[in-house]
């Protein structure tokens, strides 16, 4: 098994593990007021210091499986207690199916409170000669010491007996470390050296990085635990949580591409994410660093903007907040052109391009500087969706201008523009006529008009359509609105009043819409599918920024249907 799939494996686990919980809490807290309702624990991944800072990704599940697997036995419906309680057995025998352990006999007796799993380099022997080489590393705490150090013997002897791999062992400042090889392979097994440091197992798919790690906890200015950014960002989110992800933006795009970049200076771009729960779901507090653009800076919402109250209570995703134009000039100096965020921003866009023909950043952006709302609103006969998005008027922008360039547009672009009576309004309609003949009278033609775009100009708002239908739903007072139902008010009762906008994906209605035009998207289901099994829906939501730190919050909803 190659060790890099070895290793994305053991981190979708660990970040499966922490899914599980947001299956069970909504049970769970209904019908009893338990510790849980504090989200998790007052602590930081200890094995953060056996990581260098420049360390590509860190996932930490700060409380024990097990735990997670008890909050399943609370839950009202035995169905359901029995589902969570098999997930979580499944997930460990995938875990361990490639090294012939069982959890439960082998290692649940010494398991302690902490596992996490780094990328600890991009090429841990900085040899040019044998290719690039990213060193893994697997940290886990034990509350039994001599149950741990009894487990690793008998596995390595029993290797050893089999002559399946030949032992090394060495000692190095202090700690005894040991070493698979297979005499028949050039290279080493997935995490197949060892070390025991006080009351931490560590694996690791070389000797060289477990030196690599006890050298990083003996001088503390080369540990990420004692990088003032990481810290930085921890002190941000004071919550309890139950788990902990870090990415280094930079190095982790060269892992992911495997290929190695220079040593940085100084950390930037990087995301620590905190995994608290809550009722109904699991909220995730992210800190941001190294985007350019206001270092201090509140968030100027208390509630929804008013061009939220247009998007019909169908719309399956959405994007609101004010100065669309601010916030894109922020993303595009702010992010680097090669990092996963812009590349994923980029790929968004275009998507959102595709349907009106627009270029969004030259066309619309600039005279967006109030309110907006985005929406994709789901098609009765299926297929990819309509999109609305509605834009508050502002003073300094003659709206008037913005119209005739945009008709002017449609026009050489072979449009058909008019303006067409809907509801008690006069909505504007960019068509394109087609002739087409019945196959069976091929005397006799008919006239199609497709309809590709339309606006309506409102008195404080502008509203945009790819439908006619999708165009209705927005502006009749009579359709429902996402923001009246009780789904939406739930969430964001789960977030913090005071924000600077939302991102909100319905993810079980929105999933075959967004895999289905977006390549990024059909990865990620594809390989967290069986976090995304349980989930509804979730929630982004942007609490400005203190001290260059970038603040939002995550709501992942498991309970409200």
């Amino acid at each position: 098994m190659k060790l890099r799939p070895f290793f994305v494996t053991l981190i979708l686990g660990v970040i499966f593990l922490l899914s599980l919980a947001t299956t069970s809490v909504y049970w769970i807290l209904k019908p009893s007021p338990l510790p849980l309702l504090a989200g998790g624990v007052n602590q930081e991944p200890i094995t953060a210091v056996f990581l260098p800072k420049q360390a590509p990704v860190m996932v930490s599940l700060l409380t024990n499986p097990d735990r997670l697997d008890g909050l399943g036995r609370f839950i009202a419906s035995p169905e359901k207690r029995r589902r969570s309680h098999q997930e979580i057995r499944t997930i460990e025998k995938t875990l361990l199916a490639k090294t012939g352990l069982d959890y439960q006999s082998q290692i649940q007796p010494w398991l302690g409170e902490e596992i996490t799993l780094a990328v600890t380099s991009l090429d841990y022997d900085h040899n040019p000669n044998n290719g690039i080489k990213p060193g893994y590393l697997l940290a886990v705490s034990t509350k039994d010491q001599q149950l741990a150090n009894e487990f690793l013997q008998a596995s390595y002897s029993a290797d050893a007996i089999a002559g399946t791999s030949d032992l090394v062992f060495e000692s190095y400042k202090g700690v005894n470390l040991i070493a698979q090889q297979n005499p028949n392979l050039t290279k080493n097994t997935p995490l197949s050296a060892t070390a025991v440091v006080g009351n931490m197992v560590l694996f690791a798919n070389d000797i060289q990085v477990l030196k690599e790690s006890i050298n990083n906890v003996q001088v503390p200015d080369l540990n990420l635990k004692n990088a003032p950014g990481y810290q930085k960002a921890l002190n941000t989110i004071t919550d309890p949580r139950i788990g902990i992800v870090y990415t280094n933006f930079p190095a982790l795009s060269a892992w992911l591409a495997n290929l190695p970049i220079p040593e940085l200076p100084e950390i930037t771009q990087t995301l620590t994410i905190a995994f608290s729960i809550k009722e109904e779901g699991l909220v995730a507090q992210t800190a941001l660093i190294g985007v350019s653009g206001d270092n201090n800076g509140s968030p100027i919402l208390s509630e929804p903007v008013e061009a939220f109250s247009y998007l019909p209570a169908n719309t399956i995703l959405t994007a609101t907040g004010t100065n669309l134009n601010q916030l894109w000039q922020q993303i595009e100096t702010g992010l680097d052109q090669d990092s996963p965020l812009q590349q994923l921003l980029n790929r968004s866009i275009g998507y959102l391009e595709e349907p009106l023909g627009l270029n969004l950043s030259k066309d619309v952006f600039p005279w967006v500087k109030g309110e907006y709302s985005l929406g994709l609103v789901p098609k009765a006969e299926g297929g990819a969706g309509d999109w609305i998005f509605i834009a508050q008027k502002s003073p300094d922008v003659a709206i008037d201008d913005v119209l005739k360039q945009f008709d002017q547009w449609a026009e050489n672009a072979g449009y058909t523009v008019g303006n067409v009576p809907l509801l008690d309004k006069t909505v504007t309609v960019w068509t394109q006529l087609k002739a087409t003949v019945n196959p069976e009278k091929k005397s006799l033609a008919s006239l199609e008009a497709k309809v590709n775009g339309v606006y309506a100009n409102l008195d404080d708002y502008l509203i945009l359509a790819t439908s006619i239908e999708a165009m209705s739903e927005a502006i009749s007072p009579e359709f429902p609105k996402l923001i009246e139902t009780e789904q939406f008010q739930h969430i964001i009762e789960g977030l913090s009043p005071d924000n600077d906008g939302y991102f909100y994906i319905n993810w079980q209605k929105s999933e075959p819409i967004l895999t289905q035009k977006l390549p990024i998207a059909r990865v990620v289901e594809f390989g967290v599918k069986p976090l995304l099994r349980n989930l509804r829906s979730f929630t982004l939501s942007s609490q400005g920024s203190q001290d260059n730190i970038r603040r939002a919050t995550i709501f992942f909803n498991v309970g409200v249907e």
